[in-house]
């Protein structure tokens, strides 16, 4: 039976503090109804003897300490679950919002998840086709992977997370069942219009599952939909047999919501003024990718951060970046030269991509391709810094032949289309072409038999 308990201790924002409290635990969901009438449900997220702080997802709006009921329910936070997910759009704490009516299932799963055994996770293999040519060429994703996207505010981030949403598959000659998990955190109404109509116009939407939480959403939801968005992923992964992609945008909000929550309990701000368990909070998150031994199914994160200022050393993106393999990095230079997507590939690196790439997966000159492409990129910069200084007509020939090579691939190996879907076959083409640019003593990170195989200088074409 459960206890009912009229009216509230104190309200402080998003917290209400309710004394007397029996048998509640951590992270249990509350029911409100206030005024007889408007109901609310928030969580426990600090426990003293008979004194409970619980947070209310819909905010403590017309709530008063007399006119509140709360109920118990003796559960964490559940969603409920069934392959009719997919294709469907809901709130930041799963309930739909597509008009399209609840999902029907007797299936529920608590949000939190449950940690995977170590011993049986397998190791990331293959990988998932962007049709984006700076990833799927040089920082390439692998199923089982997470590797975030750095990005500013003002980068084309939203576009970018579009169009992979759009062109994202496992490869030309996969059969397996794929589909995306899109959670985004405290979007404005138009971008959130933007994806939603992105996605129908395309004709993805189907496989899509997406979970909004809007700017004007209570900031405590925020907390959540990463969370009903990996419970999401990891049942249509694990227990529906599918290889799922989810992308997370942005976690910047998600943290920001976390420091300002933390800061309404009171607690000792660490660095920039975020909680000091913003590491595990983030890890407990982006740990919930993998694949599990022996069942046919993959959890694979692309989460999105504006870093502040553009600082990478941000506690947010620096977090990140040691729990994550790898990152994405937008560019603002490349964005000021119309350049799209912006991504600089110098502090790019996908750390699983040798795994899942080269003979057997894409084909047999794509590491010996990249090794060369990010060799060659790296001297273009030390030819412009040169040039710089002295002028370029004072260049030599071979810097010249860098400066050109650079803006070439600028333009059209990392610049492509919004709508472009570039193949694996294409993006490593393109690149041998690119390096014909260049005189064949230069390439000294390739094979050779791979060079006799593959390289084709410019006068040859």
């Amino acid at each position: 039976m459960s206890i009912e308990y009229l009216g509230l201790s104190s309200i402080n924002g998003p917290l209400i503090a309710l004394e007397g409290v029996q048998d509640a635990f951590y992270d249990e969901i509350v029911e409100f109804v206030v005024d007889g009438t408007e109901r609310k449900i928030g969580r426990i997220v600090e426990i003293y003897e008979d004194r409970a702080v619980i947070q209310v997802f819909e905010g403590s709006e017309n709530m008063s300490l007399k006119n509140t009921h709360t109920k118990l329910t003796g559960h964490p936070m559940e969603i409920v679950l069934s392959p009719d997910i997919l294709g469907r759009t809901f709130n930041g704490i799963g309930q739909p919002i597509d008009g399209l009516g609840a999902i029907v299932s007797t299936l529920k799963r608590d949000v939190n998840g449950l940690p995977l055994n170590p011993v049986r996770r397998e190791y990331p293999r293959n990988y998932i086709h962007t049709g984006i040519s700076a990833i799927d060429g040089l920082t390439t994703l692998i199923r089982g992977q997470k590797l975030p996207i750095f990005s500013g505010n003002g980068l084309p981030h939203d576009q970018l997370a579009a169009q992979i949403v759009k062109q994202a598959s496992l490869g030309e000659d996969s059969d397996e069942k794929f589909a995306i998990v899109f959670a985004a955190m405290g979007v404005k109404h138009d971008v959130a219009d933007f994806f939603r109509n992105t996605f129908e116009e395309s004709g993805v939407a189907d496989h899509v599952t997406m979970f909004l939480n809007l700017a004007n959403d209570p900031v405590v939801e925020r907390l959540i939909t990463p969370k009903v968005a990996l419970t999401a992923a990891e049942y249509l992964a694990f227990e529906q047999h599918m290889h799922i992609l989810v992308i997370l945008t942005d976690m910047t909000s998600f943290a920001e919501a976390m420091r300002e929550v933390s800061s309404s309990k009171g607690e000792i701000p660490s660095r920039k003024g975020y909680p000091g368990y913003l590491y595990s909070e983030l890890a407990t998150l982006y740990e919930r990718a993998g694949i599990v031994e022996g069942v046919d199914g993959s959890v694979t994160q692309l989460p999105i951060l504006t870093m502040p200022n553009d600082d990478i050393t941000h506690p947010i993106p620096d977090l990140t970046g040691y729990i994550t393999e790898g990152q994405i990095v937008l560019d603002r230079p490349l964005n000021g030269q119309s350049v799209y997507p912006p991504i600089n590939i110098l502090p790019s690196l996908s750390r699983l991509m040798k795994d899942g790439i080269g003979e057997g997966y894409t084909r047999e000159d794509h590491q010996d391709l990249a090794n060369q492409l990010f060799s060659a990129y790296a001297k273009v910069g030390d030819a412009r810094n040169l040039s710089s200084v002295i002028g370029e007509d004072e260049l030599s020939p071979i810097d010249k032949k860098y400066l050109e090579f650079g803006k070439e691939f600028e333009e059209k190996y990392i610049g492509q289309g919004v709508e472009e879907n570039r193949s694996m076959e294409e993006t490593l083409d393109l690149g041998w072409k690119l390096l014909g640019r260049l005189p064949r003593e230069e390439l000294d990170r390739v094979d050779t038999k791979i060079l006799d195989k593959y390289y084709k200088p410019m006068s040859e074409e």
